[in-house]
């Protein structure tokens, strides 16, 4: 057997022969390793999984080293330029870019499920004034499977398909309803005139004017982070969505899970911590000062370094673009010329580069969420949106997927063991 591993177990002094297939091996194979019949095999502990992979997958590609990130094989670079939110939405759930008639289809589907039940409306009402946008988010997604208990037959193609399209459609109603119940305003209709981003900007941001019409140039700002935002392999989120859906549980509760999982500030919440971190040097005069604590340990470098791109991240370069592309139109945010320097500094600065810290999509995205007056608290609701059709392609794999099951990791048990239970009456007297 070429493509394997020689393993020698030193307690026994055996030796087994583990296959490798696509650079991995089979924990199944590693259980087969064990000092005597009847006895445990031997488990792998990785917390965080950081080396372990979960599943098969040809939604997203990855490689860090080279800061290279692909949709079903298409380079982000490409999809950012020359294609759009709802197309690239197609790709990651279908597998394919659609044809004229499909994409027109799709964009009708989308469009015309953008609206959601009027109970919907008095559900979020409910909650206090000052709610989290994140919050109200998670648990609207989850009710949704009540109003659609068709949801639950997760086993028919068309069912899944026009839960997919409802979910796509119905998670920037539900953002901006979110956002105008934290700013005390009447809810926004969808409007079936406008693009997907621009309905959006227009359930955000619409007041007595009988049409809202947004900036092209933002317009097409926002759909470009969607684009970014759409997918990134087996992230925490998406983890949590393929964890909760291998019960085969309905996709709104479901991608409840991966909106929840997002909620976390190692998550989602990054980028507001960069603008914390910009407010806080001030100026381009302190950041010398700033580099030294980080060296130091006293501060910390938000917005640089990734678990998985070593190099650069290939987003980071293209929401670069899209800062100046927003700033024409809404005017120079001041903290970005403390970003930019930073950034020049940290760049050309031995302690960086030897520990392969580079800006990664978190570092410009706050900036431009700013731009467009969003509050911190609704960056994460804007991550979501853009992050729901790659959550939909993973859980329809794994749906298809017949070598998973439902997830349960084993565990390494550290408390005590055959303690004598003694009843209250002894132990309090």
């Amino acid at each position: 057997m070429t493509d394997s591993l020689t393993v020698r177990d030193n307690r026994t002094g055996q030796e087994y022969d583990v296959p490798i297939l696509d650079g991995t091996i089979k924990a199944a194979d590693v259980g087969k390793i064990r000092t005597a019949e009847g006895e445990p095999g031997l488990a792998v502990y990785d917390p965080g999984f950081v080396n372990t992979a979960s599943c098969r997958s040809a939604v997203t590609f990855i490689d860090g080293d080279k800061g290279i990130l692909e949709y079903r094989g298409y380079p982000i670079e490409q999809l950012a330029e020359k294609s759009n939110f709802l197309e690239v939405a197609y790709l990651l759930v279908h597998g394919t870019l659609p044809t004229q008639a499909e994409h027109e289809a799709w964009v009708h589907e989308i469009t015309y499920h953008t609206f959601v039940h009027e109970n919907v409306k008095t559900f979020m009402q409910g909650f206090r004034y000052d709610a989290h946008p994140m919050g109200m988010l998670m648990a609207s997604v989850g009710a949704l499977s009540t109003f659609y208990p068709d949801a639950r037959n997760i086993s028919d193609a068309d069912n899944r398909h026009m839960q997919i399209v409802r979910m796509i459609a119905k998670m920037p109603t539900l953002g901006a309803w979110a956002y105008r119940h934290a700013q005390g305003k009447p809810y926004v209709y969808p409007d079936n005139d406008l693009s997907y981003t621009a309905n959006f900007l227009s359930m955000l941001f619409k007041m007595s004017e009988s049409k809202f019409e947004a900036d092209p140039r933002l317009v097409k700002a926002l759909d470009v982070l969607f684009i970014l935002h759409a997918d990134h392999e087996q992230n925490c989120s998406t983890n949590a969505v393929r964890s909760v859906g291998s019960s085969q549980v309905d996709p709104y509760s479901a991608v409840s899970a991966g909106v929840g999982a997002l909620f976390g500030p190692l998550h989602g919440g990054a980028n507001e911590a960069v603008l914390r971190m910009l407010r806080r040097i001030g100026s381009k005069e302190n950041i010398p000062a700033f580099i030294e604590g980080v060296k130091n340990g006293n501060e910390k470098l938000m917005g640089f370094g990734h678990r998985v791109y070593k190099n650069f991240d290939p987003r980071a370069t293209i929401i670069k673009k899209a800062c100046e592309d927003v700033f024409e139109v809404t005017g120079v945010n001041p903290l970005l010329a403390i970003a930019q320097e930073l950034e020049k500094i940290a760049l050309e600065d031995e302690y960086f580069i030897k520990r392969k810290l580079y800006p990664n999509v978190d570092f410009y995205s706050g900036l431009i969420y700013e731009a467009f007056q969003f509050p911190p608290e609704m960056f994460t609701v804007l991550f979501a949106i853009g992050r729901t059709p790659g959550w939909l392609a993973q859980w329809v794999e794994l749906v298809q997927d017949k070598e998973q099951k439902i997830a349960r990791p084993k565990q390494i048990y550290t408390g005590d063991r055959t303690l004598d239970f003694v009843p209250a009456s002894e132990r309090w007297a």
